[in-house]
């Protein structure tokens, strides 16, 4: 394990179709220099503030294409999955802050309360690992963009990838993969057949104090499977039995023969009043929930922590047939569950990107999960519920679609703001499916695009509102810097 530390002190639903005219002015157009629908099963009551924004250029191909009083006041933050800039820009899409690294992002950058940008980065070389989401680095600047942390988990062994998150202790969670020989997965009870000589990457979670560089935690999805291939192996079952389990023999969608990278999860969310973490497991089609209250050597096991259950799953939802329930999935390729936080509307859902690979449309989930007053889930003893969601966004005309990267956000005013991230497109809409506001990633693979020109390798991982009074923006410079787009 390589670390280095640099301091200088931390569903089948119905559509609302809708339309909406704008009478609007064009935004400022100076170069920086350095449609949908919804559904609901309840009703959210919310406050709107507005913004005095109404500018509607829908001509244009990058940067500001909608912006009207209904969105959410802030700052939207993001990183061009092929820049090493990280950009803050105000609703009128003029850049207020910037931070650069020499690092692409591995993925996720979020904006921290003490004006921190806490940000993976693509580091990747000497390592088998290659696949999306590569990283191997964790970076935090201050505000002036000054380094004052780093850690590297990157080795022939094990790669941090896609996602971070702080946690209220101070310390960074990270998702990372291990390697696993061909050998060492055939003698766990893999199937020959699904795995070969590049053997297999299997996800686990580490948790890192930044103040020694020491991970605290971690948990390993290889410590949690169940396989019904081998009656000789110790974790041999039937899955069925084990919802708690990962049946180690699950494959991807299309998969022919083996596949590395078996779980590949890509997004992780922290609660801090129930002491649980959320992934969003990408091959598999499904959210896990997992207890953090255990000790790592708990987190190995299956007794202990608050749920009794050591490191096993206290929750799953997306694909009950990988749990030996032979009902529709209702997740494929999801990204960035988040648990909605207290005095959103919605507070306490899971809000998740449905990215829709198997039907080639995307949509937004809002999630009532089953949870009791100990923390633990209700379980039919057939599948975890709930059995659908309680609001969904989507576009009756099927043009929301990222097969992808992507994510979604609860706002402040009960709007919710979406990046369709292989297109690099942001939107904001109502609980009604109303659009509000929407940006396109004007950052390409050579630089800046040019207002007029195609939007192409734009890609963006997540894109982050903060309100306007978000501690960090408290005493800083956020004069408009003008527009990023050429």
């Amino acid at each position: 394990m390589s670390r280095t530390s640099v301091r200088t002190r931390g569903f089948v639903m119905s559509s609302l179709v809708w339309m909406v005219v704008l009478s609007g002015c064009k935004a400022k157009d100076e170069p920086f220099t350095d449609s949908g629908s919804a559904t609901t099963t309840t009703t959210t009551s919310s406050s709107t503030t507005e913004n005095g924004c109404n500018i509607e250029q829908l001509g244009n191909t990058v940067g500001l294409r909608l912006c009207t009083p209904e969105a959410q006041p802030g700052y939207t933050l993001f990183a061009p999955s092929t820049s090493g800039t990280t950009y803050l820009i105000n609703l009128e899409g003029e850049v207020v802050h910037t931070w650069i690294s020499v690092f692409h992002p591995g993925e996720s950058a979020y904006l921290e309360e003490n004006g921190h940008l806490l940000r993976t980065a693509k580091d990747n070389a000497g390592t088998p690992f290659s696949g999306g989401g590569a990283g191997g680095r964790v970076q935090e600047f201050d505000w002036d963009g000054d380094l004052v942390w780093e850690f590297e988990y990157a080795s022939p062994l094990h790669l941090q990838h896609h996602d971070v998150e702080r946690l209220p202790s101070g310390n960074v969670l990270m998702i990372a993969w291990e390697y696993k020989s061909e050998a060492e997965a055939v003698a766990w009870g893999r199937a020959p057949a699904a795995v070969d000589g590049n053997g297999l990457w299997s996800d686990h979670l580490i948790e890192v104090d930044p103040n020694t560089d020491e991970i605290v935690w971690e948990w390993h999805v290889w410590d949690h499977v169940v396989q019904a291939f081998d009656a000789s192996k110790p974790n041999f079952g039937i899955v069925a039995d084990h919802p708690e389990l990962i049946n180690l023999n699950l494959r991807s969608t299309g998969q022919v023969g083996g596949i590395p990278d078996w779980n590949h999860m890509n997004g992780v969310d922290y609660n801090a009043a129930l002491d649980q973490i959320v992934v969003s497991v990408h091959n598999q089609d499904e959210v896990w929930i997992i207890d953090h209250s255990t000790s790592t050597a708990e987190a190995q096991g299956h007794t202990g922590g608050d749920q009794g259950g050591g490191g096993d799953l206290v929750f799953r939802w997306g694909s009950p047939s990988n749990y030996g329930v032979e009902v529709d999935k209702q997740l494929s390729g999801q990204h960035d569950p988040e648990w909605i936080a207290e005095g959103l509307p919605g507070a306490g859902n899971l809000l998740v990107f449905n990215n829709g690979v198997t039907w080639g449309e995307s949509s937004i989930l809002e999630l009532k999960l089953p949870v009791q007053a100990d923390g633990s889930y209700a379980f039919s003893g057939a599948s975890y519920g709930p059995s659908a969601p309680m609001w969904m966004y989507t576009d009756p005309t099927g043009m929301f679609y990222s097969s992808f990267v992507s994510g979604s956000q609860r706002l402040e005013n009960g709007n919710t703001l979406i990046c369709e991230g292989s297109t690099g497109r942001f939107f904001e809409v109502t609980d009604a499916g109303v659009k509000v506001w929407e940006y396109i990633n004007p950052v390409g693979a050579q630089g800046p695009i040019a207002q007029g020109g195609q939007a192409v390798q734009n890609r963006v991982f997540r894109a982050d509102r903060y309100v306007e009074d978000f501690p960090a923006f408290q005493g800083v410079d956020l004069t408009p810097l003008g527009v990023i787009e050429r």
